[in-house]
């Protein structure tokens, strides 16, 4: 009756080791550790790790170990005073073409991690990370929608075959038409495609022109979605890093602020973030001298002059084909063994590539990436930071066939070819972002809040220890066995799942104590009802058990659907929280259930009892 099959036996005592074998990595502790990375994301060299340890050892610096990890130099050392020294000296000696970041680096011996195995990962209110404060650039935004008006307005009309010029002055678009005529026509398709929009209309030099600006309610709109869209934007961006449980919100009337706990590579963190990269497609403007609109340093009417990364000049046509905002998925790979990244347009942006590559085949098109730089420049005996667009060709080919949605861009290292995937896949910016703060921070709370959320665990584990064992006896024994099974395991997915533990975890896992012994209170007491009832021994564990199932199942479930909903609804710390309350249910119904039958059935399933320790 009360006898598990060897298989059963087996499988729980694999389960358990195995969970005890995923945990061990959490015993090692960390040290305070150096990263050392590329600027640029590269990995390092064999003579790059020399060069740094070679530095180390000249000033005499003590480090524990230096070792390789995904293209970058890790240092340990064991004391921080020598990380913040050595910080100090390769700054100093490396200079800016290299990332030199503070960080904690786990003690795990080179076996455990070469096979995976990895401790918890602690959120920022426990171990630190990296913090980012950007400023978005709202008249940015406002001016980005300026230029969109103003190739929408001139595509408009030259399909409705009206001769006009279009050009962007400050912040109105102002539309001269080659005949007065076609001013009422103008006017009637300009507001049709936007009804909201300030239209008036002048006349200059004989020339009838229509000035379009944005409303009040047009520009306060604007820049509320450029706050919103770039808080998306860098959500996904914090996504696609694979960043536990990060902070994005918004601060302010322009800023943003992100905290990503425990990241391991922040050079990475910073270069996406911040990057305010897209693309641009246009066609190139055939039969033009290139060279000679660099000497004369203006482009022909209707071209505009930009560079490849060789440096050569080409110019390129005005229009627009398709931006980056149109782009809804985009994956790095390799095309003819060079580095490529595979795109696919929206319906609106595979209309006009559709359009423009029928209309052109056998003429060259080209990729433009842009980027919003600040810089910091004296003007008037004072330091400004001035904003600056940066455009570079990064690929020039001849149409050979219509295409719309799907196609590649080359002319990319691999690096290069990663980072614009996932840019482009988490979405483009709707205004550009500048970095006014970064920085590497400590645990928020102290080590001594830490150390007392741990002591919070032991002594609840310990007062629940001793209270079954004194009500319970012999069986009691067996509940303090599982809950310490269960504090393992809860351990081990964590470190498993790399699901970040903050303080509010710890509270939830000092929850989980309390309510992983309660299916055992449960089972215990019904197992004291059956002996009063005068059943046997041995049918008392067997109806104790079976009777007290549906209980224990009720009650964790609801449990675990609050837990469940707590994670979908909640930010942060709230989430935080949640993950180690459900991994604590689950884990204590495996422990509570089967763990403690199988040692009750090892311990009383063969023995003719006359009573039981309970």
């Amino acid at each position: 009756m009360n006898h598990f099959s060897a298989w059963k036996n087996i499988l729980i005592f694999a389960v358990v080791a195995i969970g005890a074998f995923i945990a061990v990595p959490n015993i090692f502790g960390e040290d305070p550790a150096l990263q050392v990375s590329r600027d640029s994301g590269s990995a390092m060299s064999k003579l790059e790790y020399n060069q740094v340890s070679l530095i180390l050892d000249e000033e005499k610096v003590e480090y524990s170990r230096i070792y390789e990890q995904d293209g970058r130099a890790m240092i340990l050392f064991n004391r921080v005073d020598d990380q913040l020294r050595a910080s100090d000296l390769l700054h100093e000696s490396l200079g800016k073409a290299y990332v030199i970041a503070l960080t904690l680096a786990p003690r795990t011996p080179d076996w455990m991690r070469a096979i995976g195995l990895r401790p918890m990962s602690l959120g920022l209110d426990l171990r630190g990370g990296v913090h980012f404060l950007f400023e978005v650039d709202i008249e940015g935004a406002v001016e980005q929608r300026l230029k969109q008006y103003e190739s929408d307005f001139d595509k408009l009309l030259r399909k409705n075959r009206i001769k006009r010029k279009t050009r962007l002055v400050k912040d109105e678009v102002r539309i001269t038409l080659g005949d007065a005529n076609d001013a009422d026509q103008a006017e009637d398709l300009l507001r049709d495609a936007d009804a909201d929009i300030d239209l008036s209309r002048r006349t200059e030099s004989g020339s009838v022109i229509i000035v379009a600006r944005m409303t009040e309610d047009q520009v306060k709109q604007r820049r509320d979605f450029a706050i919103q869209q770039n808080t998306v934007t860098l959500r996904n961006r914090v996504n696609e890093l694979g960043v536990a449980e990060p902070l994005v919100q918004r601060q302010g009337l322009d800023r943003i602020v992100v905290q990503l706990p425990g990241v391991q590579d922040p050079a990475q963190a910073e270069r996406i973030l911040g990057a305010t990269a897209t693309l641009e497609f246009r066609l190139v403007c055939a039969g033009e001298n290139a060279l000679e609109a660099e000497r004369r340093g203006r482009a022909p009417i209707g071209c505009e002059l930009y560079t490849d990364r060789t440096g050569n000049p080409v110019l390129l046509k005005r229009r627009t084909i398709v931006s980056g905002d149109q782009l809804v998925d985009a994956t790095s790979g390799f095309s003819q063994g060079s580095p490529a990244v595979f795109v696919r347009l929206d319906s609106k942006g595979s209309r006009e590539m559709l359009e423009t590559t029928k209309n052109n085949l056998q003429k060259p098109m080209a990729v433009v990436f842009v980027e919003q730089k600040r810089d910091l420049v004296e003007r008037n005996g004072e330091m400004v930071e001035v904003n600056r667009e940066e455009k570079e060709v990064i690929n020039v080919a001849t149409i050979q066939g219509v295409f719309s949605s799907n196609f590649q861009i080359t002319g990319l290292d691999v690096l290069e070819a990663r980072d614009l995937s996932l840019l482009l896949r988490a979405g483009a910016l709707a205004a550009p972002i500048y970095k006014v703060e970064g920085r590497m921070i400590g645990p928020s709370l102290g080590q001594d809040n830490i150390d007392k959320g741990i002591r919070a665990i032991i002594i609840g584990l310990g007062l629940v220890a001793v209270f079954m064992v004194i009500y319970y006896r012999s069986f009691g024994l067996v509940a303090d066995l599982a809950l310490m099974t269960n504090l393992v395991l809860v351990v081990a997915l964590l470190s498993m799942l790399q699901a970040s533990l903050t303080l509010p975890g710890i509270a939830g896992i000092v929850l989980t104590v309390g309510m992983a012994v309660d299916s055992n209170v449960l089972i215990f007491e019904r197992i004291r009802e059956e002996l009063r009832n005068g059943n046997s021994p041995q049918a008392s564990i067997h109806a104790g058990y079976q009777k007290a199932l549906s209980t224990i199942a009720d009650a964790n479930i609801t449990t675990l659907i609050a837990a469940i909903v707590l994670f979908v609804f909640g930010t942060g710390p709230i989430k935080g929280f949640a993950v180690t309350l459900s991994l604590g249910i689950l884990t204590s119904m495996f422990t509570a259930i089967i763990g403690t039958r199988a040692i009750i059935n090892f311990v009383y399933g063969k023995r003719n009892l006359e009573r039981l320790s309970i």
